[in-house]
């Protein structure tokens, strides 16, 4: 009997090791262990697909984004109003260069002297308005390679014999649009300078007999004077410029892109094909 006994306390015994053999205990331990692993490997796959598809190429035909332009569009035939449209020189060539690069574009309409500010503060990709590289200038932006050669020239009224060249703006009152280079010239004549915010304001104003003359970029000043009789343009020039792009400050991919796609349309000839669409031979 005592052996039964015996026998029956030792088979509970080893009942009692073989269920505590299988325990959940450790398997609690490991496996906050093994979800933490997955976690983590989780995160990585996610991290490395996200990786990946940041740095993905735009597919053929797919845009790179939006370009947006900073311009002034009161300075025919480079950038005017037509209907609802901004159309124009500079306007055709920016998108031109935006088709180049693969990008869409998109133009802003603002007063002449806020297109740096707009440009450096990041809210314009660029500026493109009859604007002529000048060192003031290049200390708050960069400039592209030139896209087109203009000439500033005086505006008179047709029986003006006092006024026959730049040597005789002294003691005169100079009518110029506000941040332009006839504006930044006109400053250095010792002469009273009238500033306007649109072209046509300053050549309102020569019709008047408010001022003595005008001082303008030569396509824009020939539709104002076509547009107003008894105007005429002198045959002396009063300087010669380059017109460039703007950028900003550093910039140098989009500086670098730009020029790029202005060298092929000078090579392929769309630029000028551009430029005779709104400025024929006289």
């Amino acid at each position: 009997m005592k052996k039964q006994i015996t026998a029956l306390a030792m088979a509970a015994m080893m009942a009692a090791a073989t269920l505590a053999g299988c325990s959940s205990k450790p398997a609690e331990t490991a496996a906050p262990e093994t979800e933490a692993a997955q976690t983590e490997a989780a995160a990585e796959e996610a991290e490395a697909a996200e990786g990946e598809e940041a740095e993905e190429p735009a597919a053929e035909g797919e845009s790179k984004g939006t370009l947006i332009m900073a311009t002034n569009a009161e300075f025919p035939p480079y950038e005017f109003h037509d209907g609802g449209d901004i159309v124009g020189i500079d306007v055709e060539i920016a998108a031109a260069i935006a088709a180049e690069m693969g990008m869409d574009f998109e133009v802003e309409d603002i007063a002449f002297d806020s297109i740096i500010p707009e440009v450096t503060s990041g809210k314009a990709d660029f500026g493109a308005a009859g604007m002529t590289v000048t060192e003031d200038r290049k200390q708050s932006v960069d400039f592209s390679d030139s896209y087109a050669t203009a000439t500033q020239v005086i505006i008179v009224k047709e029986d003006n014999t006092e006024i026959t060249g730049a040597a005789d703006l002294t003691g005169k009152t100079i009518g110029v649009q506000l941040g332009t280079t006839g504006d930044i010239y006109a400053s250095d004549e010792d002469a009273t300078v009238e500033q306007y915010n649109k072209g046509f304001e300053a050549v309102q104003a020569l019709t008047q007999g408010k001022i003595d003359c005008v001082i303008i970029d030569n396509e824009p000043a020939k539709v104002f004077v076509a547009e107003n009789e008894g105007l005429k343009i002198l045959d002396e020039a009063y300087t010669t410029e380059e017109y460039a792009i703007c950028v900003k400050k550093g910039n140098t991919e989009l500086l670098e892109g730009i020029n790029a796609a202005i060298a092929s349309l000078k090579e392929s000839g769309e630029l000028q094909k551009i430029v005779d669409k709104y400025i024929t031979a006289e």
